[in-house]
This record gives structure tokens, sequence and C-alpha cells, in this order.
């Protein structure tokens, strides 16, 4: 056989540093709770909650992947191919992210440019005209509440 065996250790990581990070990772999602908890629209940013809470999300993924994963002892080509495959990511949830800001941008309810009480306004207003145009084809008088009349 040769000098490495199958199933041998090539390192053993430290209790202190699982602990730590054990702790890191705790903290960064005590963050992450903290950061949602917060209203970034006062100060007219409001898409900081997302960037934070991704940022602190890629933080801990580096974190698990550095001590967990091994990583940090493994061969440098095993990291660079792991550092491009998140860029990867990265760039494809940008592209996602601009096509969805430029496609239809008034195709989602309750969008900043129509609220949502102008939306119901429009709604109440055509179902009674749509009620009233399949009454007058009935043949029925619309009725109106509190006529008396109970068919």
């Amino acid at each position: 056989m040769g000098k490495h065996e199958h199933g041998a250790v090539d390192h053993i990581v430290p209790i202190k540093m699982l602990v730590g990070t054990c702790l890191a990772l705790l903290f960064l999602t005590a963050v992450t709770v903290w950061v949602a908890e917060l209203d970034f629209n006062i100060m007219n940013i409001p898409s900081m909650n997302l960037i934070v809470a991704l940022s602190v999300a890629s933080l801990k993924v580096f974190i698990v992947s550095m001590i967990f994963m091994h990583l940090r002892w493994d061969r440098s080509f095993i990291g660079f191919l792991f550092v491009v495959s998140c860029l990867l990511v990265f760039l494809f949830i940008g592209f996602a992210l601009t096509d969805t800001a430029e496609n239809e941008p008034d195709i989602i309810p309750g969008a900043p440019g129509f609220p949502i009480k102008m939306q119901l306004e429009k709604l109440a207003t055509s179902a009674a005209e749509a009620t009233a145009a399949v009454q007058s084809e009935a043949g029925d008088p619309v009725a109106k509440p509190g006529d008396g009349d109970n068919h």
C-alpha cells in the first residue's frame, strides 16, 4: 500500500477553532436577525436589508467551507474552483435581478406607482359594472338594498 491509506486523516481541527467557528456563526446569525428587523426605508435605502443579509450569508458560507469542508487545508486549486463557482452564482443572480427590474414593472400588484387602494377601487367599479351588465341582460332591474322588494 502507498503512503496515503484510504480513510487516513490529514489533519485534526483543534477544539478551540471549532468553538470559535461556532461562536462566529451564532454571532452572524444574530446579526442577520437584527438587520432583518431594521427599517432602512427611513434612510432611503430600501434594498439595504437584502444587501446586508446576503453579505452576512456569504461570510457564513466562507467560514463553513473553510473550516467544516476543510478547504483551508486542501489544495489551492480546489479553493480556486470554489471561489469561481461562487462568483458565477453571483453573476447569474445579478443578471436575474436586472431582468426583473426591467421586465414589465407594472405587473407586480401593489407596486409603488399603483397603490393598492386604487386597485381595490378599480376592482369594485368593474365588479359593479359587470353585475349591472348581467342583470340588464337578464331583464331584471338593478336591485338596490332597502327597496323592500324580496324575490
